[in-house]
């Protein structure tokens, strides 16, 4: 038994397999080739997007089935980052709206090993929870046009494409999310600091 990302590429690797005997190599090759290049751009997306550890890998694989149906509308002339994480976003959606997941699920920093010094790495966590809580806060829409601009840095005209929406509507949602963020973490950081003076 292999790393769940490879056990991931083999399962995925079957299907390359139906579509190569369809007629479809090149395309199962290509497809191999981004989902080795792009998985753990994909479980870190969905990371960010809110998908708990224990469902991530499922989903994971859940997206590059849906990419390997997709593939032959891919334009190659397009950046493959927002075309992914367009189908992660639907996916982490979807299944928040099955499973009522509103949490945030970030890597945890291990702060023993870190190449920081301990109270650097625990000062960074501290801060990517107070992000992790800030983002949980967000609705699906403005979180995603954020992920994928301001933590992927993806362009703007590139977020609307990604996700279906009017470069307008992207701009405003980017605004509205960079607002309600920091509206937010000042009011998460008032909250810790007052309950630190108690």
């Amino acid at each position: 038994m292999g790393t769940p990302a490879q056990d991931q590429a083999n399962g995925v690797e079957a299907l390359a397999v139906d579509v190569s005997a369809s007629g479809r190599a090149a395309e199962a090759l290509s497809f191999r080739q981004i989902f080795d290049a792009h998985v753990s751009y994909v479980a870190a997306t969905l990371a960010r997007l809110g998908v708990d550890e224990r469902d991530r890998d499922d989903l994971v694989s859940e997206v590059f089935v849906r990419v390997h149906r997709g593939l032959a509308a891919y334009d190659p002339l397009r950046p493959m980052k927002p075309w992914l994480f367009a189908f992660a976003a639907r996916i982490a959606s979807e299944h928040r709206r099955l499973a009522r997941h509103r949490r945030e699920v970030f890597e945890d920093v291990d702060v023993a090993s870190s190449a920081l010094g301990p109270d650097q790495a625990l000062e960074q966590h501290e801060a990517r929870r107070l992000l992790e809580r800030a983002l949980a806060e967000l609705d699906d829409d403005k979180r995603a046009v954020f992920v994928l601009h301001d933590l992927d840095d993806t362009a703007v005209p590139e977020v609307a494409r990604a996700l279906g929406i009017p470069e307008g509507t992207a701009y405003s949602r980017l605004r509205a999310a960079r607002a309600e963020l920091a509206a937010t973490v000042r009011r998460l950081q008032m909250t810790s600091t007052t309950k630190r003076a108690r």
